[in-house]
């Protein structure tokens, strides 16, 4: 992480929330270019420690991620949110955000790559 946040070529961004000089909460974003919508902000992960939450904590880390999207006048914040995690889920509803059903998330492991290279044919 330090190398691919902190190094001569950062692809991510990271806001943390400190207490006592410790790490209570971060944001980690990274750009994301869409063909439909241009530059946005991906938002990959905003955690608080569990005994901090509650504390307005994850507003102000949110908050500050939405700032950065206005100072750069990109269009738009992105995430995901697991569909049985009600408290992100009632997190993000506070904001108004919406929460898009139709769009299904996929990926490649390394491993199924490997199957489908060695068999192109598919």
């Amino acid at each position: 992480m330090i190398e691919d946040g902190f190094g001569e070529n950062p692809i991510y961004q990271m806001w943390v929330a400190v207490e006592d000089k410790t790490i209570i909460g971060l944001a980690l974003t990274y750009i994301r270019y869409s063909t439909w919508k241009g530059r946005m902000l991906y938002l990959e992960d905003i955690i608080v420690t569990e005994s901090k939450r509650g504390k307005g904590i994850g507003k102000s880390l949110f908050l500050t991620v939405c700032k950065e999207v206005q100072l750069h006048q990109w269009n738009g914040l992105i995430w995901q949110v697991l569909d049985w995690n009600e408290p992100a889920l009632n997190f993000y509803r506070k904001f108004n955000a919406s929460l898009d059903p139709e769009w299904i998330n996929g990926k490649l492991l390394p491993e199924t790559i490997d199957i489908i290279l060695k068999n192109e044919s598919i």
